[in-house]
Parts: C-alpha cells; structure tokens; sequence
C-alpha cells in the first residue's frame, strides 16, 4: 500500500512558483513587446483584470519560490 510523504509533494511548492513565475512575467513582457499575452495572465487579462495582474502572478511565484528554499534548506537538504 502506498503512503504520501512530504517529500513527495514537496516538489510541488517549487514546480507552482516556477509556473508562475514564467506564466506572470512571461505574460507581463510578450504584452509589451507583442501585444499578446498567454496563460494564467491571458485569462486575468480577458476577466478585466488591471495591467498589474502579470507582475503580481511573477512576484507570487518568486514568493513560493524562496519558501521552498527556505524550507529545504531549513531541513538541512543541499
């Protein structure tokens, strides 16, 4: 029978963060230069969502990002 883990979702946390950090930036800098978005922010972007959206998306996931190193390495795993 098998059982969860932490450390088998722990990988989720980062997986999330780089998600959406290419999906926030990545949108905020192809609707500068292109004038199109993808993603996670071209869906925000057809709900009315304010300009700041794409950017908040990249800085949630930078968040998660740094909360998965910190408890990885708060755990002693280099």
């Amino acid at each position: 029978m098998a059982t969860r883990t932490k450390k088998s979702s722990g990988g989720l946390l980062p997986l999330f963060g780089l998600i959406l950090l290419v999906q926030g930036f990545g949108s905020a800098i192809t609707e500068a230069v292109w004038d199109t978005s993808f993603g996670v922010s071209a869906l925000l972007r057809e709900a009315n969502a304010p300009a700041w959206a794409d950017p908040a998306v990249g800085v949630l996931g930078c968040v998660l990002l740094a909360v998965a190193a910190r408890r990885r390495f708060a755990r002693g795993e280099a």
